[in-house]
């Protein structure tokens, strides 16, 4: 199957790689010279242009950090709908605004062309690895059309509903995590400066009550797990403005549909409150170091 795929970040990059290991026919494609320069070498074939991409394409995967980018990419001026041949499946991605995917999704159909939003979870880990979970809005069929493409990128693929809902699960899941992040590091600085090893505290709570995620996966201390970002002085991972746009997602939906959100809010004032401290570019657990005695 020959395969366009556009945005080679952190996920996107290892996404495509292990669709052409699987044997798929690739054309990809990022803004960044330096990405598309990085998979060049890992010998992804690169087009000269996100148009080039999809010439001839089956699939086109686009996986871009926001709404606007989404919305540039397909419905702007010169836009790839206007490129992309009808009968393609469009998959994107991208953790956007559910309004958007709708918005890409009713103007593909239009020209007789399926989109589903496919947003993921997993981190870079899973990214590598090909064991994302893969929240999928669109109809059936096409997540069927779909299906044999996410399974050499992912392990769990659930079908959450109609045109944007995989985008509503997406922001829901990482609300949590943002969440949930923000109490493991509450918790481990407390123990800290109590004097506790935190090596020892982290698998206290991880067997006990408090056991998440974070604990089992993603220890946001450095030095307790080797393969965390924490370990590589947060470098990598998820980032925290990525984390802070998909918490700013989560309360404008909880704004339109007037659901009552008041830990999402606090956790998108704290990672905010991160950012502006000069943290952004760090991983999202680098929000450990709000809560550290200096």
């Amino acid at each position: 199957m020959k395969i366009a795929f556009i945005g080679l970040g952190n996920m996107g990059g290892p996404m495509a790689m292990n669709l052409q290991k699987a044997g798929h026919t690739l054309s990809a494609f990022d803004l960044s010279a330096e990405a598309c320069k990085k998979f060049a070498a890992e010998g992804l074939p690169i087009a000269t242009s996100a148009a080039a991409t999809v010439e001839g394409a089956e699939v086109v995967i686009s996986m871009l950090p926001a709404s606007a980018h989404v919305e540039g990419l397909y419905l702007g001026h010169d836009g790839l709908l206007e490129r992309i041949a009808p009968g393609t499946l469009v998959i994107d991605s991208s953790t956007i605004a559910a309004a958007t995917s709708r918005k890409v999704a009713e103007a593909a159909a239009k020209r007789g062309i399926a989109v589903i939003d496919a947003p993921v979870s997993g981190g870079t880990g899973g990214a590598m690895a090909g064991t994302l979970t893969f929240m999928v809005g669109g109809s059936e069929a096409d997540l069927e059309l779909a299906r044999p493409v996410l399974e050499k990128m992912g392990a769990n693929i659930f079908h959450a509903g109609d045109a944007g809902a995989g985008q509503t699960a997406k922001i829901c899941n990482n609300m949590l995590l943002g969440i949930l992040m923000i109490g493991t590091s509450e918790a481990l600085a407390l123990g800290v400066a109590n004097g506790l090893d935190p090596k020892v505290l982290s698998e206290i709570m991880r067997r006990s009550s408090g056991g998440n995620w974070a604990l089992e996966k993603y220890n946001p201390m450095p030095g307790v797990m080797e393969t965390a970002p924490a370990s590589k002085n947060y470098a990598g991972g998820f980032g925290t403005d990525l984390m802070l746009k998909d918490l700013g997602l989560a309360q404008e939906n909880a704004a339109a549909v007037r659901a009552s959100t008041p830990l999402g809010g606090m956790a998108r004032n704290l990672y905010a409150a991160h950012s502006l401290a000069g943290h952004g570019a760090l991983d999202f657990s680098s929000v450990l170091k709000v809560f550290q005695k200096s």
